[in-house]
């Protein structure tokens, strides 16, 4: 399918003030609807980040709970599509937590005790709060808490986490030396790890060192992911607009600063991806931290089979 200089740079916008603000009431939603059990604001609602729409709260409740709020996914990276992206909001227990250290280290290095297990899982802490809040509009599903929109507010997917303290970069023993993780514990299958907040930061710093044509390009990624799904492209329906963003990730930051149109500079993209697409088990995710295939296996064959269909499918206009 051939596309337009225009075209291209329109899939390429960033998003608008109106949908900014829809990520930061988004936040703001989950955290009234934990004050319905009594939960407070532990300070005001702020932006991580100046480059990001990633709102985040913190919040205190009864039985010693410690709560962080934060806007995840494509809508935080600022690289979601038009119309095709729901809300992603990390609901983070922060007060209990698991770690991971370096080889021969342990938690009395760093003096962490066990903690007791409460009454009720985070999750249905979280679930009740919602219900409490929108009664019918609220599901859960197996990793999240899907809350349905209306002519107010976007369909917003909840994931209630705790948090995860990666210490196995640091040798001084220092409490707050860890990079931050989450795990999401479904309500069936494994345990899953997670690293949001560090693909945040990576997603911006890549951005920048790319003359910020780094998320231009994801967003034009996803746009032709969603358009080949509705086609019926196989492994389109199949990979996710998470690794879509990962893909591009792993590209060197030169490649994206050649060519000057928009078309020429995808196309380098998806020839670069196309001829290295043979070694995915070296691609890593954005956070820096996972392999594209650490989790699931498959993932590495549907990533190699997107890039296939989108070389065949990319074709621009002269």
């Amino acid at each position: 399918m051939k596309f337009s200089e225009e075209q291209l740079k329109w899939y390429a916008e960033p998003i608008s003030d109106t949908e900014d603000e829809q990520c930061k009431n988004a936040v703001r939603m989950v955290g009234d609807a934990l004050k319905e059990l009594g939960f407070r604001d532990k300070d005001s609602i702020r932006r991580a980040y100046d480059d990001s729409s990633s709102y985040e709260l913190r919040m205190l409740g009864a039985n010693g709970y410690d709560v962080k709020i934060f806007m995840q996914g494509s809508y935080a990276n600022n690289t979601n599509v038009r119309g095709y992206s729901d809300v992603d909001i990390a609901v983070v227990q922060e007060d209990i937590f698991q770690t991971e250290y370096r080889i021969g280290a342990g938690d009395d290095n760093y003096g962490i005790v066990s903690a007791g297990r409460k009454d009720r899982s985070f999750k249905d802490v979280v679930e009740e709060a919602l219900i409490k809040k929108f009664g019918d509009d609220v599901e859960r599903k197996n990793k999240s808490i899907k809350i349905y929109g209306n002519n107010y507010r976007k369909d917003a997917d909840s994931v209630p986490a705790m948090r995860y303290r990666n210490y196995s970069m640091d040798y001084s023993n220092n409490i707050d030396n860890y990079i931050p993780g989450i795990i999401i514990v479904p309500d069936y299958g494994e345990r899953i790890i997670n690293y949001p907040e560090v693909h945040l930061k990576n997603g911006i710093e890549k951005n920048k060192s790319t003359n910020y044509y780094f998320k231009k390009m994801v967003r034009i990624a996803k746009e032709m992911r969603c358009q080949m799904e509705e086609k019926g492209y196989n492994y389109a329906k199949k990979a996710t607009s998470f690794n879509v963003e990962c893909l591009l990730w792993n590209i060197p930051d030169g490649e994206f600063l050649k060519h000057d149109s928009y078309r020429m500079k995808f196309k380098n993209i998806v020839d670069y991806l196309y001829i290295t697409r043979l070694f995915m088990f070296y691609f890593k995710e954005v956070n820096d931290i996972k392999y594209i295939g650490e989790d699931d296996k498959e993932r590495e064959r549907v990533c190699k089979g997107f890039i296939e269909e989108l070389e065949r499918f990319y074709e621009y206009e002269f």
